[in-house]
């Protein structure tokens, strides 16, 4: 198989996402209602209506995405024949796409991964008060380099590579004070850019370690079932299959580094060729082309977007 399903990170929500599949198909509505459902609201409405704001509330973004990405996988499934367990050789996701990934692929049920996510956009927020800490993208600087900068920054702080996405680009985070210094130190080396993001937390670094606590303790109740495709898990950039081992990763991703470069370049050397990107936004399309020479990232979240990705499945073999 030379198709990987991969599931988009925090970033690419955008009001009115998945609206055109639901009204279009009622494969993609159901999945809204369950997860509308499961959390006891209508997160549909915040997600279709708006406002942006409310929206991108972590506790809301993780849980929305998710929904966007079920929705739309359920569409490939009935409308265009897609199947995990025929035509991926794994499946992956960035940072909360990990948890969307599972629920493609069978682990979790919808209901509990949408549970899971508002726990853990909840306990993600809660875990630093606004304004402690910071993230910043480092541009130009290759994962090593920006390893380095982080140590050089931390002065006793915490300061860490949290995302190694690819393409020269590297998130750090941590301590407000130590992630600014990261940006000065990051230019002396040769950045090409170093800017603090509009994030509400320092995510993927020890200071999320209550939000791990958190998670844990979440997780120790849910039912995970063996993937019908391998997860190429976030904080190994390699295949994991069992569900214990899924739960205890899920855990140390919320401090670890998403190693997506790494993840994305080891399903390339497996012989992966076709990076369906399941869900909103195109960013992980658009990292592929830099990770991995020949790949091609294919973007699905729309209702037009149905149709080319049936034909590209059928042209990368898998099906």
């Amino acid at each position: 198989m030379t198709a990987a399903f991969t599931f988009p990170g925090q970033g690419s929500q955008a009001v009115g996402m998945g609206k055109a599949l639901a009204e279009a198909f009622p494969a993609a509505r159901a999945v809204f209602d369950e997860v509308d459902s499961a959390l006891g609201e209508k997160l549909t409405a915040t997600i279709w209506d708006g406002p942006a704001e409310t929206l991108q509330l972590t506790e809301n973004a993780q849980p929305a995405l998710m929904a966007v990405s079920l929705a739309t996988l359920r569409v490939l499934e009935t409308e265009a024949g897609f199947s995990v367990a025929r035509h991926a050789a794994f499946v992956a996701g960035h940072s909360l796409g990990e948890y969307s990934a599972l629920a493609a692929a069978g682990s979790l049920t919808i209901s509990d991964t949408a549970r899971l996510l508002r726990t853990r956009g909840l306990a993600m927020q809660k875990a630093v008060p606004v304004g402690v800490g910071a993230m910043a993208a480092l541009l130009g600087l290759d994962f090593d380099t920006a390893v380095a900068v982080a140590q050089e920054a931390a002065q006793g702080e915490v300061c860490q590579a949290a995302n190694d996405n690819g393409g020269g680009q590297v998130v750090v985070s941590g301590a407000k004070a130590a992630v600014e210094r990261a940006l000065e130190i990051a230019k002396a080396k040769g950045a090409k850019r170093a800017l603090l993001l509009p994030v509400s937390a320092p995510f993927h670094c020890t200071l999320m370690q209550p939000a791990a606590e958190a998670m844990a303790q979440a997780l120790a109740d849910v039912t995970i079932l063996p993937p019908a495709a391998p997860l190429v898990a976030n904080v190994l950039a390699s295949p994991v299959t069992a569900p214990d081992e899924i739960r205890r990763l899920l855990v140390e991703q919320v401090t670890g580094t998403v190693r997506w470069r790494e993840s994305v370049a080891f399903m390339a050397s497996q012989g992966v060729t076709h990076f369906f990107e399941i869900g909103a936004g195109k960013v992980l399309s658009g990292l592929v082309k830099r990770i991995a020479d020949g790949a091609v990232g294919i973007a699905v979240g729309g209702p037009n977007d149905i149709e080319p990705a049936k034909q590209a499945l059928a042209a990368s073999g898998a099906a």
